[in-house]
């Protein structure tokens, strides 16, 4: 039964703040190796410390003392659009590039100062002996790659997408874009955004289409599957390279049953991130990854 009890599990034994607080509770303060295994599967890297991780790490991967000083290849957390607070950071479940099996992570990507196209994405892991590790995939410079704004500026700028929305609006209904979704699919990236519709005097929103990019394609339709096949529908091209990975083409268009899959598991997790399920959210994403993969 449950008695009370607090209990607080030390990840770093080198503290002095928490060496101090473990002598004065000792048996408050435990080390991190002897909590249950069942509660450390559930073990997330912490956001704010992430948070300023990055925001550092965005000035000291330069190595060079010159471009160091010059700051010449200086990042920044990309700005969705003036005023904005999302800092684009995203708990999602998936293969990291040279893994062989999924895991949870915390993601948030990099674009150069004062630019918007991608540069890098980084990633704090949670699962296992890896909780903890960083890690930092960067794209080729010689290579542009959308960034989180330019996708939004390009739906914005859409005629078919910037009309249907001004048609709703016209007709008194609120129109909300949701939040972007970046989703890594092997060495490329793939952008889903939910809009939705309240209408007048209405409370609860309506899912009424699913905006899907992939780098100069774009597509707004009734739904995820549909949206998927208008952007990869019988077409090819090249993907996006990480490091020294090698390009790949992408695939033909998806069957009608993995898009219908892909539509399920979009749904779930559109549903999830409503009631704030973020475990649960994560856990349809990657199915969802592992679905456009195919």
């Amino acid at each position: 039964a449950y008695d009370g009890k607090m209990q607080f599990y030390i990840a770093d034994s080198q503290d002095p703040l928490i060496q101090t607080y473990a002598k004065v509770f000792k048996h408050t303060f435990l080390p991190l190796e002897e909590m249950p295994e069942d509660l450390k599967v559930h073990l997330r890297y912490p956001e704010d410390i992430f948070i300023y991780q990055t925001a550092l790490y965005s000035v000291y991967h330069m190595e060079k003392p010159q471009i160091f000083y010059n700051k010449e290849d200086q990042w920044q957390i990309p700005i969705i659009s003036e005023g904005s607070v999302d800092p684009m950071m995203r708990h999602i479940i998936m293969k990291l590039p040279g893994e062989t099996k999924e895991e949870y992570i915390l993601m948030i990507p990099f674009t150069p100062q004062k630019k918007d196209n991608l540069a890098a994405w980084m990633v704090a892991r949670s699962d296992g002996e890896n909780y903890g590790k960083l890690a930092v995939y960067r794209f080729p410079k010689q290579r542009l790659v959308f960034g989180p704004r330019q996708i939004i500026n390009r739906i914005n700028q859409d005629p078919e997408i910037s009309r249907q929305i001004s048609l709703w609006d016209q007709r008194g209904s609120q129109v909300n874009l949701g939040s972007l979704l970046v989703i890594p699919i092997e060495e490329s990236l793939l952008y889903i955004r939910p809009l939705y519709i309240r209408a007048e005097g209405g409370k609860i929103p309506e899912l009424k289409r699913v905006i899907v990019a992939y780098e100069k394609r774009i597509a707004m339709e009734i739904s995820l599957d549909e949206a998927l096949y208008r952007v990869f529908g019988g077409t090819t091209g090249e993907a996006p390279e990480l490091e020294a990975e090698k390009e790949e083409p992408l695939k033909d268009a998806p069957k009608k049953d993995l898009l219908e899959e892909a539509k399920k598991y979009f749904d779930r997790a559109m549903e999830a991130q409503r009631r704030g399920d973020w475990s649960l959210y994560g856990e349809e994403i990657e199915k969802l990854r592992k679905i456009l993969e195919q």
